[in-house]
């Protein structure tokens, strides 16, 4: 690829592209366009450049998110592919880490879970695995949610007693733990079951996540009937309580879609400039799950218009399946379905199902998009009036776009930890949920204001920096405090050193009522008397809840880091010993104060510990 640069940087809007026309080649490509603080406004494909940025130089015939698009224009990039196709997957990929203001945005972007058996070890581990496939062994999904993927998961461990636990769990056990108790282990960790028999069990498990579930069924029919016969009671009841598992499983699909094998199903509903896309995920022939998305775009657009860019940007750093079935048939469906075979090596088509099962499976999804669509438009009118409501109560402006709300968790002053959450017109931003470990160590143990200054200072630095380069979307229109007066008045403190006035931001503070009762809470604005709302006001409620999600924010993030403390081992911070040789040291000696203990002569003995380490070791623990 050749990336050319526009070189006009003193034009704007029209003049920018024409400009830009006079040295495009006619190849495909990918174009970008730039603001004033070059924030970048839009990234597009084109089969011919020339040709396609020609169009937008032409006067009059655009809508008028393109006309303010052109107008807003400052310079363009360009980027020329060896093919259409190239360059639909490098836009999907520029628009999915640069997310321009006018382009179709997949808000939620998040990774799908899968199913692993893990093969690398003698007794397979079933488990839950996101991210890339870096283990080795069979991957099955992806599943819609952690929740569907859990209950399968339960499921299989009822019908097939795989193990959950991690090999250094298993590698120390000396009796059956409480999962072989109530019957969801089959205990191979102290040789309750031999190898291969264990190793039947995770075929067994393999096959059925593969749709293999029928003929499983089948033959664990035979067997129960058999060990009958032979008036093997025990295992006959075993073998019928894994038939039950793996008959639920069947019978609680969402979906029964007999003639799919693998597929995923889009459905998209628009309506008031807003919509959803359903996505059911069918694998080995079973519902996997269905997620909703509610993609960023213009009202003007069309769901086909909607649906094209949704796909592309779904599909790039997930795997697509062999079919995609769709209730509109997207923009250039064919070159979609050209640039995702390019990225799984294999055929893959994208289809609008006329009849049949397919049809009835698309026409499931479409109900359940705009189901979810209505639960979304209620949803957001009703957040919509509740913002209102705040902009009024604290005399703002306009409704806040932005509210960012604090707190701070700790013990005692031990792992302290300070939490950001953020809201808006569409609910909590979890994306923009932020955590601060307390460095400052001149702040006394337990001193909440110290600790909410330093979260203040370091939040508005990083936002005043941002604003002066032009990016001042994350500035707050309020700002919520979990505290009183004096929480208040040290924020303001810590705003006025980096140079942020209460006319700057939108400070309020809100102490817990008498008894710490919900209902009661006062309000603290800078030079301004406190006040309280009424119990049964709507606000309130609303207020409260964005309090107690910022205090469940950092009660997570103070856990955790607490948590990390508590694993944490002195054998860390000794150099030499890594995580092979740590483990090591620990099973040999049953922990770190055993190794403490230790003679040079005893670490010695430790596979992978040489003299000079162990003298090394030995010197860590009896530096006295």
């Amino acid at each position: 690829m050749d990336p050319t640069d526009s070189g006009a940087t003193s034009l704007r809007g029209i003049d920018v592209i024409k400009d830009n026309l006079k040295r495009l080649p006619s190849k495909p490509g990918v174009y970008r366009m730039f603001g004033e603080h070059d924030d970048v406004l839009y990234v597009g494909k084109a089969r011919d450049l020339k040709a396609r940025v020609s169009n937008y130089a032409r006067l009059g015939g655009h809508t008028q998110r393109i006309a303010r698009m052109i107008s807003m224009t400052k310079r363009m990039e360009f980027v020329v592919t060896e093919t259409e196709t190239e360059a639909l997957l490098l836009e999907a990929s520029l628009i999915k880490s640069l997310k321009p203001r006018f382009n179709v945005l997949l808000r939620d972007d998040k990774s799908f879970p899968y199913i692993l058996i893990r093969r690398d070890h003698e007794a397979p581990q079933i488990k839950k695995y996101r991210g890339s496939k870096m283990d080795q062994g069979d991957y099955f999904g992806p599943f819609a949610s952690a929740g569907s993927v859990m209950r399968t998961l339960d499921t299989l461990q009822k019908a097939f007693l795989l193990r959950t636990c991690e090999d250094s769990v298993y590698s120390v056990r000396t009796r059956p733990c409480m999962l072989h108790q109530i019957k969801r282990c089959a205990a191979p960790c102290v040789d309750l079951i031999s190898t291969e028999d264990y190793q039947a069990l995770a075929d067994q498990a393999a096959d059925f996540l593969r749709g293999k579930g029928a003929d499983l069924q089948k033959r664990l029919a035979a067997d129960m009937e058999a060990a009958a016969e032979e008036m093997e009671f025990e295992r006959a009841a075993r073998l019928r309580d894994r038939i039950r598992a793996l008959a639920h499983v069947r019978a609680s699909q969402d979906v029964n879609p007999e003639d799919i094998e693998e597929a995923d199903v889009f459905a998209i509903e628009m309506d008031g400039g807003v919509s959803c896309v359903q996505v059911f995920f069918i694998r080995a022939g079973q519902n996997w799950g269905a997620t909703a998305h509610y993609p960023r775009h213009e009202r003007e657009q069309t769901p086909e218009e909607v649906l094209s860019a949704f796909l592309v940007q779904f599909y790039d750093k997930r795997p697509p399946p062999k079919l995609i079935l769709v209730n509109k048939l997207p923009n250039q469906a064919e070159l979609i379905g050209e640039a995702l075979e390019l990225k799984a090596g294999r055929k893959v088509e994208v289809r609008r199902p006329e009849r049949g099962g397919k049809k009835d499976l698309v026409a499931q999804a479409s109900r359940n998009a705009g189901e979810a669509l209505s639960r979304k438009l209620a949803e957001t009118a009703s957040q919509a009036r509740l913002l209102a409501e705040v902009a009024k109560v604290f005399e703002l402006d306009a409704s806040p776009d932005r509210i960012e709300i604090y707190d701070n968790s700790h013990i005692q002053g031990s792992n302290a930890v300070g939490g950001m959450v953020v809201a808006g017109p569409e609910g909590f931003m979890k994306n923009a949920y932020r955590k601060f470990n307390i460095k400052d160590t001149a702040i006394e143990p337990g001193d909440d204001y110290g600790m909410m200054r330093e979260v203040m200072r370091r939040r508005f630095s990083r936002a005043l920096k941002e604003r002066e380069e032009g990016n001042g979307a994350n500035w707050p229109d309020l700002v919520l405090i979990d505290g009183g007066l004096g929480q208040l008045n040290a924020v303001i403190e810590a705003l006025a050193e980096i140079g942020v006035t209460p006319e700057d931001v939108n400070l309020v503070s809100i102490a817990k009522g008498v008894d710490r009762n919900a209902g009661r809470e006062q309000f603290f604005r800078p030079g301004r008397a406190p006040f309280k709302l009424p119990e049964t006001a709507p606000v309130l409620y609303y207020l409260q809840r964005l309090r107690d999600e910022a205090h469940r924010w950092a009660i997570g993030a103070h856990r955790a880091k607490r948590s990390a403390a508590i694993k944490s081992s002195p054998l860390d911070e000794i150099e030499g010993v890594g995580p092979a040789r740590k483990k090591a040291l620990l099973h040999h000696f049953g922990s770190a104060k055993g190794v403490s203990r230790a003679k040079v002569a005893d670490l010695m003995a430790v596979e992978g510990v040489s003299e000079a380490l162990a003298e090394r070791i030995w010197g860590h623990f009896n530096s006295g």
